[in-house]
């Protein structure tokens, strides 16, 4: 439904609108079944890869039954899919655990920070490989792996089961040896290999995109991402970044995607990591900062809020103001209320501690900094990677610059954002009954659907009245949107692979031939069936493949 009417209190520029539907459109993509099949004969039949799968379609439809079932997930992931949704922005809260990217080269060095604060770099290649396929055991050579062999000067690569050695040759490099003993696991798994904890409890540098101060986020995932043609960035600093056109590298003047940058423009990249110790802030200043914060809380926070660092919701009771640049960085913002936000208990004390640790050590800074642009260029290409990793910031730092997921939201810092704003429709299930893990919604009153309507209607059309007005007296946009809900409209791109998509319809979807229930949000599983009625279309086998085995991703 859309209602186009205003409220007579109120003269807005545009007319206040309400939909109770989603708009998913696949915008562009390189999927098919095929890209399954070549993945997974490439290894076996080689350059005859292409033509094999032309030869039998029922043989190709039983390959790729036998990769789903047994989870062989690789060959799913050798395409990709770019989607346009429109939808409340309380739908787009779920997709941001679904974060798929797909551009980087494999060779791009991913800065990773300890709990300490250590920094180190390893290929984003490295990453995919220790984050799927496990770390061999430091075992002695001759229970198996990769040796050197001083005689020959190669490498010598090797696999022992039981009693049996299987000796796998002489190669020219360690990596050439390892990928030959990874191959013959795949192919024959007798043994597993043991996936080391401290490899997925990874962490990323990355940044406050608003203070551009460093901070650390946990890596979620990584993922192939197919082969793709890459643009080659050098900065005047001796920075390189390999990357397809369509990653977003963040600049002085916010995102922008690699292909729309030129020569003299500037990306954002690692400042220096230390700077001398500043003098501490007196006590009695601190103490004094500290009380004027403390007063600022009942009219900056309402009676509920969102942590800044979590994005977690709580009672104002629970939450304090953080100065988003610390005082002892910046103490002409001490005072500043546009620096203040709201922050929990667990993420106030965790940063508090960092800053003090900081303070006293001479202060890890590594502020991002603008790094002109001197070169791009064509770079041919090649297998590429991405990470997805945790809030709120969802960047990280690769070969020094600062890049993104490729999950690119309309932005309200920006542009002006319109009132179209989500209601119920009659057919959506309004009661809740029975407890979590085993409740069912069902159907509500007339009298329930017309209460829902009516409140939503007019809250929406305060907030944004008063949005209006804000824009009007001369406020930002990033701080006149804070007064808008969630019920409002958003648009963005999304672009995954099958393998991606297929974990978000096994959370975001309810359907009887899941072997794992899932009870998600109607308007999310809206959007995820509007994307699998696209996906199916392209790839028919893959999808008919995933439902015949219980809706579980490989």
């Amino acid at each position: 439904m859309t209602d186009t009417s205003a409220d007579d209190s109120a003269e807005s520029a545009e007319p206040v609108q309400f939909r109770d539907d989603v708009t998913v459109e696949l915008v562009k993509h390189s999927a098919s079944d095929s890209d399954v099949l070549w993945a997974a004969r490439v290894s076996t039949a080689g350059e005859q890869s292409l033509a094999e799968i032309s030869k039998d379609p029922e043989r190709s439809k039983g390959l790729i039954n036998y990769l789903m079932r047994d989870r062989h997930g690789s060959p799913f992931e050798h395409n990709s899919m770019t989607f346009f949704v429109s939808a409340p922005i309380f739908v787009f809260r779920e997709f941001m655990r679904h974060r798929v990217g797909w551009c980087l080269a494999g060779d791009t060095e991913i800065t990773l920070e300890s709990e300490a604060g250590t920094l180190r770099r390893r290929s984003i290649r490295e990453l995919h490989r220790l984050w799927h396929l496990g770390v061999e055991d430091r075992l002695p050579a001759s229970a198996g792996g990769v040796t050197w062999h001083p005689a020959a000067g190669r490498w010598r690569a090797e696999v022992r089961r039981g009693d049996e050695r299987h000796y796998l040759g002489l190669h020219e490099s360690r990596e050439a040896a390892e990928s030959a003993v990874v191959e013959f696991r795949e192919q024959d798994p007798g043994t597993r290999l043991r996936t080391l904890e401290s490899v997925r409890r990874n962490h990323v540098r990355c940044y406050d995109e608003e203070t551009l101060l460093p901070r650390r986020a946990r890596i979620t995932d990584v993922m192939e991402s197919g082969v793709k043609q890459l643009l080659k960035i050098t900065t005047s600093s001796g920075r390189v970044l390999r990357c397809s056109v369509d990653h977003a590298v963040l600049t002085p003047e916010g995102w922008a995607k690699a292909g729309e940058l030129a020569v003299g423009d500037a990306v954002m990249g690692a400042g220096p990591e230390r700077e001398p110790s500043r003098p501490p802030v007196p006590p009695a200043l601190a103490r004094g900062i500290g009380v004027w914060t403390s007063r600022q809380r009942e009219r900056l926070i309402g009676a509920t809020g969102t942590c800044h660092l979590c994005a977690r919701s709580f009672p104002r009771e629970e939450l304090a103001l953080d100065h988003r640049v610390p005082v002892a960085a910046d103490l002409a913002r001490a005072l500043d209320e546009g620096n203040l936000a709201p922050v929990c208990e667990e993420c106030h004390t965790r940063k508090s501690g960092e800053e003090q640790a900081a303070a006293q050590d001479g202060a890890v800074t590594g502020t991002a900094l603008p790094d002109p642009i001197v070169s791009i260029a064509q770079d041919g290409e090649e297998m590429t990677y991405d990470l997805s990793v945790e809030g709120p910031w969802h960047n990280f730092l690769a070969d020094g610059i600062v890049v993104h997921n490729s999950y690119n939201e309309e932005s309200g810092r920006y542009r002006e954002l319109q009132p179209v704003f989500y209601v119920p429709g009659e057919d959506r299930k309004l009661v809740q009954q029975g407890r979590p893990g085993k409740y069912e919604f069902v159907h509500g009153s007339p009298e329930q659907h017309k209460a829902v309507s009516e409140a939503m209607e007019a809250s929406y059309r305060q907030s944004y009245e008063a949005y209006q007005n804000m824009l009007a007296a001369g406020v930002a946009r990033e701080v006149a949107r804070a007064t808008l809900p969630v019920g409002l409209f958003s648009s963005m791109y999304a672009t995954c692979n099958a393998r991606s998509l297929m974990h978000f319809l096994g959370l975001r979807t309810q359907h009887e031939l899941a072997k794992v229930p899932s009870f998600p949000q109607r308007e999310i599983e809206m959007v995820g069936e509007r994307m699998e009625a696209e996906w199916a279309k392209l790839m028919p086998l893959t999808h008919s493949a995933f439902n015949a085995n219980g809706r579980i991703a490989p």
